[in-house]
């Protein structure tokens, strides 16, 4: 069954809502009790997560429409060992105009960019550099990504590197072990130095979900990482073998839904890896919009951690605007 968007949702000539701001998570002690009482319902969740692509679509003007807003919602990515300072600039080129020029007029669509770009922390001098004036943050991912498995001291170390570097967000990985044998507390503890280091910038936590085990790890990390304060957490690092699957971000959905119902704070949320066609982001865009409401379709609650996924969008808007799908090399990365 197909249903439209209510009439809250973004329009075609809607300019791009600036970043709002909730106050950051502080966090809380931790709660052992909470936490062992969390359970998942592995053949529920996935039942659940399988039904929402063929229930919920959009069409049109209303699919166009939720296309732009996906774009605004992107952290714009390069994480390749062979990257180079002229392909990150380029890149921040692209998010800061994302879709070109005659397109947006065709769709009457005013100047949007993507949610940031995230780099490793080598190129984050040049992101903030192509990106000044712009308003689009800098992530960097940090603490020995993608293993996390570099000396704790050298991880916290870079997390402040990559803030004195201009870095306003930091994609930071945990140590899976904890999680995979039930040391709680030794996973609130690093996760509480990481947000310490962090300072100003906001902290993203990845799970790396696809080495967790089971969906009841997830969700307790996912609890953990937020009663230590992370402000965002993050399905994958996009190198392990599963990345962001629905079941998973159901999972870790209803944790942010139960962490703000207890303490009155939203968490926001980053799907990562995987996610490279437009008809995947309005899922998981509807998703959202079901468990957590609209408010977690604002860039500082939800982000796509992709690059190939804009290069759809920005195809699927042409054929929108004219009828005809174009090739994929009018639509260039960077």
């Amino acid at each position: 069954m197909t249903h439209a968007p209510t009439q809250t949702a973004t329009t075609l000539t809607d300019p791009q809502l600036p970043q709002v701001h909730e106050p950051r998570n502080a966090g809380m002690p931790l709660d052992l009790d909470w936490v062992a009482r969390v359970q998942a319902n592995t053949s529920a969740i996935e039942r659940r997560a399988a039904s929402l692509p063929g229930r919920r679509t959009v069409k049109k003007t209303y699919q166009a429409a939720w296309l732009a807003k996906a774009i605004t919602l992107i952290d714009l990515t390069t994480l390749a060992g062979d990257d180079t300072p002229g392909r990150v600039r380029r890149l921040c080129a692209k998010a800061r105009q994302p879709v070109r020029a005659d397109l947006l007029d065709a769709l009457g669509l005013p100047p949007i960019t993507t949610g940031a770009v995230c780099v490793y922390h080598d190129m984050v001098e040049t992101a903030v550099e192509a990106l000044q004036g712009s308003g689009i943050p800098v992530a960097a991912v940090s603490t020995g990504f993608p293993a996390g498995l570099s000396p704790f001291h050298l991880r916290v170390a870079e997390i402040t590197e990559s803030v004195k570097a201009g870095a306003a967000e930091i994609d930071i990985v945990i140590s899976r072990r904890h999680v995979l044998t039930g040391n709680w507390q030794a996973l609130y503890d690093e996760m509480k130095e990481f947000r310490a280091a962090c300072g100003e910038a906001h902290v993203k936590a990845i799970l790396a979900t696809g080495e967790l085990g089971t969906l009841r790890n997830v969700a307790r990390a996912s609890l953990v990482c937020m009663m230590a304060g992370a402000d965002f957490i993050k399905t994958s690092t996009g190198k392990e073998s599963v990345n962001a699957t629905l079941p998973v971000s159901l999972t870790m959905i209803r944790a942010i839904r139960a962490y703000e119902a207890a303490t009155g704070i939203k968490v926001g949320y980053k799907p990562a890896g995987g996610i490279s066609k437009a008809k995947d982001a309005l899922v998981y865009m509807a998703l959202m919009k079901e468990e957590l409401g609209n408010r977690w379709l604002q860039p500082d609650l939800f982000r796509f951690g992709a690059s190939s996924l804009l290069g759809d969008i920005e195809r699927q808007l042409e054929h929108h605007a004219t009828g005809a799908y174009s090739a994929s090399y009018r639509h260039p990365m960077a």
